[in-house]
């Protein structure tokens, strides 16, 4: 659609009327003072974490608890575990989170990565600094920047905000970053906004709502001792997933009763699904030639 110069000014306006680090604030202080403690993630050890990360990649949580306690009740949810499994007996244990013989062999690499790396010790790796260790993971096969950083800010405390879907989202309906923004953009917005906040939220009302989204409970790895900063990303993380999740919906947002709907600068529009898109254009449907290679 070609724009006219009027609607162009007026777009310019809107963005330029929106300061976005004064967005995510908001945001984190409005929901962390209703919706308290999200207790992610829930995990026993360091290196579930970092199967869990690895298991997440285009799938949801549900199917990675499944795999996860599969991995669990064959005592191998360790590196050790990992490193003696024969990878077919790795792939029907992770079966349920999908693409199981791509993530079978992202787990190898992992263990084969942290063996030559650093002797096996994952206690070893995230002792590294957060530049240096997030440079190498980005390295490994199937590893990108929200994988990375999950490991790091979950399972190493390192200061880091995890960029996810639901996070775009939510900053893009609300005007914060253009839809097109690259990761480390969003990610640097949201590290640079919340440097100042605290966990949990000071002075104002921290009475919760009745009516909040269901958190997990406690874990060992949710209550781990972290920095202050990497407490309010991780926290902040959290409660993107769950606007997310219950509200901020792709095709179906509930904005009139999102707690963050009277933030909006414009309305939302519900998304039409693509094969309907594709049916209003007159356009012939797609043939389907099986399942895409999934983003890491």
């Amino acid at each position: 659609m070609v724009r006219t110069q009027s609607q162009r000014r007026g777009q310019v306006a809107r963005r330029s009327a929106t300061n976005p680090a004064q967005t995510v604030r908001a945001i984190y202080r409005k929901l962390s003072r209703a919706w308290g403690p999200q207790h992610w993630w829930p995990a026993v050890t360091s290196f579930e974490v970092v199967v869990g990360a690895i298991l997440t990649q285009n799938t949801s949580w549900a199917n990675v608890e499944r795999a996860l306690g599969n991995l669990r009740a064959a005592g191998v949810l360790s590196v050790d575990g990992i490193r003696s499994l024969k990878r077919q007996e790795l792939e029907q244990l992770i079966r349920p989170s999908g693409y199981f013989r791509q993530k079978a062999s992202r787990l190898k690499d992992f263990v084969a990565f942290l063996d030559m790396r650093y002797s096996g010790s994952l206690e070893a790796m995230l002792e590294q600094p957060t530049p240096d260790l997030r440079k190498e993971l980005v390295a490994q096969k199937g590893i990108g920047p929200e994988t990375a950083d999950s490991i790091l800010l979950y399972a190493g405390q390192h200061p880091i905000f995890v960029v996810d879907a639901y996070t775009r989202r939510v900053l893009a309906r609300h005007d914060a970053i253009p839809s097109s923004a690259r990761y480390d953009e969003v990610r640097e917005l949201v590290e640079a906004a919340l440097q100042r906040e605290t966990w949990p939220p000071s002075k104002e009302s921290n009475e919760l709502h009745a009516k909040r989204p269901e958190a997990h409970p406690p874990s060992p790895m949710s209550s781990a001792s972290r920095s202050g900063l990497a407490q309010v990303y991780n926290e902040m993380h959290g409660l993107f997933v769950q606007l997310g999740k219950h509200y901020c919906s792709r095709r179906r947002p509930k904005c009139d009763v999102c707690p963050l709907g009277a933030m909006l600068t414009r309305p939302v529009k519900e998304e039409m699904p693509a094969r309907s898109r594709r049916a209003a254009s007159g356009a012939k449907p797609r043939v389907s030639k099986g399942p895409a290679n999934p983003q890491v």
